[in-house]
């Protein structure tokens, strides 16, 4: 009984039992004791941030390789299909730069039999010399060799744009010559696709000089060419090794093509319309252009447009697919793939033999449209039904009628028409600001020509009192000429001259004396600045893009966003998959063209077509970046027509110039800088970036000078350009930090109207105008600091600027180029 007592009262702990701390180890859990407690299961914000953070640096490598993988394995697609089977044929043009080289003897060695080829005659450019078509069954590639004509810039550019390869023919001794340096710059400024360097006449040295003249002309082309390799081609074992080389090398990108299909023409024919009304006889002299070739680039739309270099834009109405006429010839043949044509393994011709069948008809609905202009409404400008306030100043108006002379019997109505005048001469004056187009210069080159007119009648007064004494003496300066001279002054035109030595006298005023123009005497100042205004300051004073626009920028078209805008189209140009694909053979039929491009095609010119991007047919102002080139020496005046060539279009145009910066308002230049950069604004068709430009300067005698080089900027017509005029004055008395200056105006009108115009001068002070003194033009300013005698006090005018539109598409081919003399330097000239 004691025992079973003894085991049932068992001590238990109470509520104050002492409990002892576990052991520290660190505050942190070990991973069994964290996943006995969790059982398998997982939080939801397990990871740390520092956790997190490696994971999403893991995830941006990952994605940034497997980008560049894929544009790795898309490079190496592009270049295998490349003069593959699945591909166009390798495009390669055959350049010669220097007048002792013949490029035709190359394109015949790479003809040879000793190469392994298949030669095709008659599958190169029609009409074009020196153009066939090469098919190497043991490399499986297949070339189209083209030779253009140097002499013809318009086809060396043209020919240039879509070629895959380029191979330049050297000599073996100068490499090239003035006209071939000529074609290298504008080739450069472009975009110089692959190129490989050929060299001729080595061969025929000694054996002993052949590697010193190798290693000679190396060193000579590596200014331009750094990492250059030369081919000799004297056998057909070159041409072998030059064949390979263009096969296997790497392709170089030129932005302004790969985004957009392009074509070059092999076949074409001409089709005119035909009337309506069932006679049958020519309707409009236009006509459809069938034209045949190879796409490449990318996909082909039948419903885009299409340009035609140097004839404008057109539409399509269907693409045909004829068999290839450039197989790759095999033992065994390949059955034909779908969605292509079917390969002809029997080396005949495609054009002859093979089926025609039609890809696609574009739908009339979904077809772009050619309109480049903006449809302008005339009531879009026109005033609406006055205000109160209006129709009481027409009261007042009308009671303070003008009280005038007219002749017995004229009515009402004709007593309307006449005027005094006085007032005609107002209008007049006004008149002669409205133009946006004048020259600030226009009163300066009057006196000019008033003090030259003034010289040569002083001349002729003196000649004709001295005209029987000095008659001998100039049959001796005359007789006694040299035939050289003679032979010289006969290219020579005087009136080229002239107006260069006039060009150059500008262009020195205008770098000693920027901007600055002489108040006139006979018109005030306020009516003959009437469009210009004042800035506080030029970098943050604000001026709106939207006031006072001309009423060309109706016609033009405008994006809320163009670099969006951009993104967007070249995002969707790259994805699309629909189309005629690249390599294909096809046959455009492009409708209502003039038959000049078919003759221009005749004549062995190339045809080059490029598929245009949406909204690239619209009217807009563009604005280019660009550099004088280092070989023009001569000043190019703002406002000037040249000739540009921007990516696959080229056109004339009147540019102005401005200054390259970041603000929101940009000074206009009025000469082309040679030591900075320049943009140029002009009206032309929207062009997407990138792109080369080239600016040329077409003499009076048809020759065109490359002037500078540059790129596409933007498309913008709200960057505001703003023309700077500075008045000056002398101080003539000086007061500490007031003085009386005189010589900027001549009337108290026109000092009281520009009295809030900020005055500065060239030693940096600033100050304004106090109060007119006198009727003569002296007025009393105060500056900020003390004023110096020898010191001169500008005022700066502003106003906006636009291009003149005088767009035109059509280009005339240049005359062969010459070398021009150089022209003396600013320093040179006498301004007197």
């Amino acid at each position: 009984m004691a025992a079973g007592d003894e085991q049932q009262q068992a001590h238990r702990a109470g509520a104050y039992k002492q409990k002892n701390k576990q052991h520290k180890h660190g505050k942190h859990r070990t991973k069994g004791e964290i996943g006995r407690e969790n059982k398998g299961r997982v939080a939801v914000m397990a990871l740390t941030k520092k956790q997190r953070r490696v994971i999403r640096k893991m995830d941006r490598k990952n994605k940034a390789n497997q980008l560049r993988r894929n544009k790795k394995d898309l490079v190496l697609t592009e270049k295998r299909k490349l003069g593959s089977r699945d591909g166009p044929p390798h495009l390669v043009a055959v350049i010669g730069l220097h007048a002792g080289v013949n490029a035709g003897a190359v394109s015949k060695i790479l003809r040879g039999e000793g190469v392994g080829g298949v030669v095709h005659e008659d599958q190169g450019v029609a009409g074009a010399k020196d153009s066939f078509g090469l098919v190497l069954p043991r490399f499986k590639q297949r070339f189209t060799f083209y030779t253009p004509d140097t002499v013809d810039m318009h086809s060396l550019l043209d020919v240039a744009k879509v070629a895959d390869s380029l191979v330049f023919v050297l000599e073996s001794t100068e490499g090239w010559d003035s006209y071939g340096e000529y074609c290298l710059s504008c080739l450069f400024a472009q975009g110089l696709p692959s190129h490989a360097l050929v060299c001729q006449g080595v061969a025929d040295l000694v054996v002993k000089k052949r590697a010193d003249s190798r290693r000679a002309l190396s060193r000579l082309v590596e200014s331009h060419f750094p990492d250059a390799r030369l081919f000799p081609v004297d056998s057909e074992q070159d041409a072998t090794l030059l064949l390979r080389h263009l096969s296997a090398q790497k392709q170089r990108r030129l932005g302004f093509r790969s985004r957009r299909s392009h074509l070059l023409a092999q076949r074409a024919t001409y089709i005119p319309n035909t009337s309506q009304n069932g006679t049958g006889g020519p309707a409009t002299g236009l006509g459809t252009l069938c034209v045949s070739g190879y796409i490449r680039g990318c996909p082909l739309q039948v419903n885009r447009l299409v340009h035609i270099t140097g004839h404008g834009d057109f539409q399509l109405s269907q693409i045909d697919a004829p068999a290839d006429p450039l197989p790759i010839v095999t033992a065994a043949p390949r059955p034909a793939k779908p969605g292509r044509d079917v390969e002809m393994t029997d080396g005949g011709d495609g054009d002859k033999n093979g089926d025609v069948r039609v890809l696609m008809k574009a739908d009339p609905e979904k077809r772009e449209s050619l309109q480049a202009e903006a449809e302008v409404d005339p009531m879009d400008g026109e005033q609406t039904w006055p205000t109160e306030a209006e129709l009481e100043e027409a009261e007042e108006a009308s009671k303070n009628r003008r009280v005038m002379k007219v002749p017995k019997g004229t009515s009402d109505y004709q007593a309307t028409w006449i005027t005094d005048n006085a007032e005609e001469e107002e209008e007049d004056d006004a008149d002669s600001c409205d133009d946006d187009d004048d020259d600030d210069g226009m009163m300066e080159d009057e006196m000019d020509d008033d003090n030259e007119s003034q010289d040569a009648g002083s001349e002729c007064a003196s000649e004709g009192d001295d005209d029987d004494g000095e008659e001998e003496e100039e049959e001796i300066s005359s007789t006694g000429r040299t035939g050289v001279d003679q032979k010289y002054d006969e290219d020579i035109d005087e009136a080229e001259e002239g107006e260069g030595l006039r060009r150059y006298r500008e262009a020195r005023a205008n770098e000693m004396f920027p901007d600055e123009v002489d108040t006139p005497l006979d018109v005030p100042a306020k009516t003959r600045f009437q469009r210009y205004r004042g800035l506080k300051s030029f970098r943050s004073s604000p001026w709106d893009p939207l006031e006072n626009l001309p009423p060309n920028y109706s016609r033009i078209y405008q994006f809320q966003n163009f670099e969006r805008m951009r993104r967007r189209i070249l995002a969707d140009a790259a994805s699309e998959d629909e189309g005629a694909m690249v390599g294909w053979y096809v046959t455009l039929h492009i409708v209502d063209v003039p038959p000049t491009v078919m003759e221009s095609f005749l004549t062995g010119k190339p045809l080059v077509l490029v598929s245009l991007l949406p909204h690239e047919q619209k009217m807009s102002v563009m604005h280019m970046l660009v550099r004088q080139h280092p070989s023009n020496t001569e000043p190019i005046k703002s406002k000037e027509e040249l000739v540009f060539q921007c990516g696959f279009r080229r056109f004339r145009a009147s540019a102005i110039f401005s200054q390259h910066t970041s603000a929101d308002k940009h000074k206009l230049e009025r000469f082309l800088r040679p030591d900075a950069p320049t943009v140029m604004s002009v009206y032309a068709p929207i062009t997407f970036p990138t792109a080369g430009v080239l600016v040329f300067k077409q003499r009076d005698n048809g020759m065109q000078d490359l002037v500078a080089t540059g790129c596409l900027l933007s498309c913008d017509p709200r960057r505001v350009v703003l023309k700077r005029i500075v008045l000056s004055g002398h101080p003539f008395k000086i007061n500490r930090r007031s003085a009386v200056v005189r010589y900027m105006f001549f009337n108290r009108d026109d000092i009281l109207w520009f009295k809030p115009v900020e005055l500065r001068t060239k030693w940096g002070r600033r100050g304004h105008i106090k109060e007119a003194l006198g009727t003569h033009g002296h007025m009393k300013c105060v500056f900020d600091s003390q004023l110096r005698s020898q010191d001169t006090v500008l005022m700066n005018l502003y106003k906006r600027v636009y291009p003149r539109w005088t767009y035109d598409p059509y280009v005339p081919a240049p005359l062969p180029w010459v070398k021009r003399e150089e022209p003396p330097a600013y320093s040179d000239i006498d301004m007197d």
